[in-house]
């Protein structure tokens, strides 16, 4: 029998965390607990320069969206770029298996984090987006 290599899977972003369970991870700032996605050298609420790492929860609530029907060529439109409050993190995202409309896209809608492929390279190697889907 042939051994079959696993396809390797990456996340897209690195604050995207795809084991045990799909979550995002933030770095927190230890002085004012206020958090950000990106890499910081200092906070930008404080001026705190120590940061810990912290699960975000992956069910939140759309606080914001825009339905987005002229992008760059060969980005498919329309979709729905939303805000999504997760525990008190404001996350960017955005909200997939849904129909782009308004009138199954709302504000105050509750949704959870969903993962779908990118595509795979020639190695295999396939990379993992994530956007928000109704709950």
């Amino acid at each position: 029998m042939a051994n079959q290599a696993v396809a390797e899977k990456v996340p897209l972003v690195e604050y995207l965390v795809l084991d045990p369970e799909p979550h995002l991870v933030a770095n927190e700032c230890t002085s004012c607990g206020a958090r950000y996605f990106d890499r910081r050298n200092a906070c930008a609420k404080c001026f705190g320069t120590e940061f810990t790492t912290v699960d975000i929860p992956p069910e939140g609530t759309v606080r914001s969206f825009s339905i987005i029907t002229f992008a760059a060529p060969g980005v498919e439109v329309p979709f729905v770029a939303a805000v999504v409050d997760c525990g008190g993190t404001s996350c960017k995202g955005n909200i997939i298996n849904c129909p782009p409309d308004p009138d199954h896209v709302k504000l105050g809608m509750d949704v959870r984090l969903a993962t779908y492929s990118m595509g795979t390279d020639d190695d295999g190697v396939e990379a993992i987006n994530y956007g928000f889907e109704p709950c």
